[in-house]
């Protein structure tokens, strides 16, 4: 005996196999029809008592709601549509399981016939994912905010990210603007690979992310990367890395991305307000030092010329007394050294004012190079010179930039081995800024001094005021510049500087 199991019709099992809640209902609430995920959202919406389809027909669609705010909100939406005020209301709420908190969108349209409103057509899906990735994306957005040191900003990214994507570690790299090599700033987890092994191996991924504007996926033994360009408004900074926890779905999947993505834009504003705060906080404490400085400049001025006065006086008087010239010898190259010092204090307490005006900054190191031809021939230095083959067109002080150039290629003179090269390379960058780095030979400064190179009175020189360096990095904040100084033994020093774009004719 053959037998026939019937079948629903397809767009029933269509229906029935959607992952989210369809029922209609007519002018009075009552429910005619629903696919077979109603009966779960019911339950979980508070109505366990209703457990499948052919219970509920007929029944009112407010027996499956518990709350009084969800049952005003479900007349109101009905009243709206029935009055055709509205095309479609939506609203979301939360639904208690017995497991987790979730949250639902609620859609109601209507459904009409020969022209009038004949009943309604409600839909609900879990947002719940969605709602933590942006509640996610709030409390980074606020975090970030408030943070305004850099190791801060870390912190913070570290913080978020565990609690928006499932992950076991992430990277930070940020780009150098003109040959797009990276440099790990920060990092979490990533224990097996030091700094140098991660840039080798992410940095075709970083560079992908920066060409495409877009997250990038890749993978290695199994394990899956996602990685987020880290662009801002004044341009590229680098890319962030997250080693993800496997992801069930691709949804899943696409929604971490997109988590990721926001907060590496985030990121990357949190990261150029630190840099701002940093500089605007460098720039009130070399202002605040100046002020000191310049009292004690004043005070000393005086008593230096009366000490040299009299050393001199006693130098004529004494005659032919070897021991008497001496000593006083020693008198006056002290007062000359502290009488130097003092006038460095003057020129950075009170800097001439800066008049930038278009120019180009090769013609000012073809000035300031000329001027010193006999101190780089008394050391036997040559000078290998690079150059952009066009006039550059710069906004600058032709004089007190020529200060800082003056005063950086003393100090890589002195630096450097006798006989030996000096490397001199500038270029305009992409963004139309100018940069330009001078490299000597000589020792490499040691790591716990090279922080400290441009404070105020801090010199490992014989002789050294410590005010150079302090002075150039005034003088290059003034232009809206930079200066920047790197120091290995394989490489020797380089020593950058930086002017920004301008449109300047």
């Amino acid at each position: 005996m053959n037998t026939t199991t019937e079948q629903p019709p397809f767009a029933r099992r269509l229906l029935d196999a959607l992952p989210f809640t369809i029922w209609s209902v007519d002018l009075d609430g009552r429910i005619t029809a629903a696919n077979s995920m109603w009966s779960r959202f019911a339950t979980d919406n508070g109505a366990p008592g209703i457990a499948a389809e052919s219970a509920v027909l007929g029944c009112s669609v407010f027996d499956s709601v518990a709350d009084d705010p969800s049952r005003e909100q479900i007349e109101r939406a009905m009243t709206l549509l029935r009055e055709r005020r509205v095309p479609l209301v939506r609203w979301e709420f939360p639904c208690n399981s017995p497991t987790e908190e979730r949250v639902f969108l609620m859609q109601v349209t209507a459904m009409e016939e020969d022209g009038e409103v004949c009943g309604f057509v409600f839909s609900t899906v879990d947002i719940t994912p969605s709602h933590r990735s942006r509640e996610a994306l709030i409390n980074t957005g606020i975090a970030l905010a408030e943070a305004i040191a850099l190791d801060r900003v870390y912190e913070e990214v570290a913080q978020q990210l565990r609690r928006a994507v499932p992950s076991t570690g992430f990277v930070i790299a940020l780009a150098d603007d003109d040959t797009a090599q990276f440099r790990v700033t920060h990092r979490q987890g990533y224990r097996d690979r030091s700094p140098e092994q991660l840039e080798q191996r992410l940095t075709r991924t970083w560079l992908d992310a920066l060409a495409t504007g877009h997250v990038v996926r890749s993978s290695e033994q199994g394990s899956l990367e996602i990685t987020a360009p880290l662009v801002s408004a004044e341009g590229v900074l680098g890319a962030i890395t997250l080693h993800a926890e496997p992801i069930e779905s691709e949804q899943a999947l696409e929604e971490a991305e997109r988590v990721l993505a926001v907060i590496a834009a985030q990121t990357a504003v949190a990261i150029e307000r630190a840099w701002l705060v940093r500089r605007v906080d460098q720039k009130r404490r070399l202002e605040a030092i100046g002020e000191v400085a310049a009292g004690v400049a004043h005070e000393l001025r005086n008593p230096l010329f009366g000490i040299s006065s009299a050393a001199q006086l006693l130098r004529v008087r004494a005659g032919e007394d070897p021991i008497v010239d001496k000593n006083v010898g020693r008198i006056l190259r002290e007062v000359e050294r502290l009488n130097k010092m003092v006038t460095s204090l003057l020129e950075f307490c009170r800097p001439n004012a800066v008049h930038l005006v278009p120019a180009d900054p090769e013609v000012v190191w073809d000035d300031i190079l000329e001027g010193e031809r006999a101190r780089l021939q008394a050391k036997h230095l040559t000078i290998r010179r690079s150059r952009p083959e066009q006039p550059v067109r710069s906004l600058l002080d032709p004089e007190q930039l020529g200060q800082v150039y003056r005063n950086i290629l003393l100090n890589a003179c002195d630096a450097a081995p006798d006989g030996s090269e000096l490397i001199l390379s500038s270029q305009v960058l992409p963004n139309g800024g100018w940069r330009c780095r001078l490299t000597n030979g000589g020792l490499a400064i040691a790591p716990e001094v090279l922080p400290h190179v441009f404070e105020f009175f801090y010199s490992t020189k014989a002789g050294g005021t410590g005010i150079g360096l302090a002075l150039c990095q005034r003088i290059m904040d003034e232009h809206g510049g930079t200066i920047t100084i790197d120091s290995l033994p394989e490489l020797g020093t380089t020593l950058t500087l930086l002017l920004p774009p301008t449109t300047a004719t």
